[in-house]
């Protein structure tokens, strides 16, 4: 069953659900037909995968706002809050508490500042902070609508 997690992981991965459900509803499998090792390690892939994403809308949030400070003056300021808020939300519904020491701020905020291009319509950046000027509390806290009111 390696071997076919090897060559077609798609064939392997819609015989190891229906193995495992079959499993699950009682019924008698040849455990051996299960391939456990590589089970378990996609369960685990799941988790990270998740972790990453919730990563890379951390980061493009933060980038478009860096964006939007070091240019304040450009005529894509809106389009860049746009993104930013749009990235923060994307963050903020991926996440689980259970990811908060797998995210480190400060290296996506330097990773953030890495990214951030030399020049805009020729023009080079205002400074911006060299540290992360908000926690991860804040970066995803729900943000308030035009009426005031925290939109979860």
């Amino acid at each position: 069953m390696s071997d076919l997690y090897d060559t077609d992981v798609v064939t392997w991965s819609e015989h190891q659900a229906a193995l495992l459900r079959r499993r699950a509803a009682g019924e008698l499998v040849n455990d051996a037909e299960i391939d456990w090792s590589n089970v378990a390690e996609e369960i685990e892939d799941v988790g990270k995968s998740e972790v990453r994403s919730v990563r890379s809308h951390i980061k493009q949030a933060l980038l478009h706002d860096l964006k939007a400070e070091a240019w304040p003056r450009s005529r894509d300021v809106p389009h860049w809050r746009a993104e930013a808020r749009s990235h923060r939300d994307e963050a903020r519904e991926d996440y689980t508490a259970s990811m908060v020491d797998k995210i480190d701020l400060a290296k996506i905020y330097r990773q953030a500042l890495r990214a951030m291009p030399d020049v805009e319509d020729e023009v080079p950046p205002l400074p911006v902070p060299t540290v992360c000027p908000v926690t991860l509390a804040e970066l995803l806290a729900p943000e308030p609508d035009d009426d005031g009111a925290a939109t979860p």
